[in-house]
């Protein structure tokens, strides 16, 4: 009777509302992207980002259906608050210096030394590159929404010129905080960032206006002649 008594005194299981559900998913994921990318896909497991998460290991899925979708979910958001970044950049800057500006932002020491909060392509593309089509086509979708974003700052050029020239400075972006990140952090790592800087920025030049400026050279050298 006494058991009865306390049970009936303790009352129903307690429910969470949908939007504690949504908000406890949310912390999930934002935690794990930052997890993911110190780490990498493969370096943390799931009992150690629902830990991080202030969850245990068995309310895993309740919120996602495999480790799989986690990663999944997990570095779109980080790949989102890169492109947003991005946005935000732009909106800031006058459309001329938009790119520079960007590529100056991302080849800091700042954000090769903090990886948690940077940008996931340098930390996990080469890891998903090795994952299932499912996840491999999430990350190319993420990717493709990166590159739009930043063409979207090239002036005066065509779109499919613009894609081609933002697809070259992510692809040098990336791979230039690669290479400073294994160097380490001293002045050999600083070079390469500085050499990346400078390769990207030597390619911004809108086609349109390189073109421009050439044909105005070569009018000022017959004038002189």
């Amino acid at each position: 009777m006494l058991l009865y008594d306390c049970k009936h005194l303790m009352g129903p299981p307690m429910r969470y509302s949908k939007e504690h559900k949504l908000e406890t998913h949310a912390r999930i994921v934002k935690k794990a992207s930052v997890r993911l990318r110190e780490k990498g896909a493969h370096g943390v497991g799931v009992a150690d980002l629902m830990k991080d998460a202030g969850l245990t290991h068995g309310g895993f899925y309740a919120h996602f259906d495999s480790r799989e979708a986690l990663v999944i979910e997990a570095f779109a958001y980080a790949m989102d608050r890169s492109t947003e970044r991005w946005r935000k950049i732009a909106e800031q800057t006058p459309p001329d210096k938009r790119v520079t500006t960007i590529v100056e932002s991302y080849l800091t020491p700042e954000h090769r030394d903090d990886p948690g909060r940077g940008c996931a392509i340098p930390t996990l593309a080469a890891e998903i590159a090795r994952e299932s089509p499912k996840t491999r086509k999430a990350f190319a979708a993420k990717l493709e929404q990166m590159i739009d974003a930043l063409a979207a700052q090239i002036p005066d050029v065509p779109r499919k010129a613009a894609r081609k020239q933002a697809m070259a400075t992510i692809a040098t972006m990336m791979g230039t905080m690669v290479l400073a990140r294994v160097a380490g952090n001293g002045d050999f790592s600083d070079e390469i960032l500085g050499a990346g800087r400078d390769a990207v920025l030597a390619g911004a030049t809108p086609p349109k206006r390189a073109a421009k400026k050439s044909a105005l050279r070569k009018a000022a050298t017959s004038a002189r002649h």
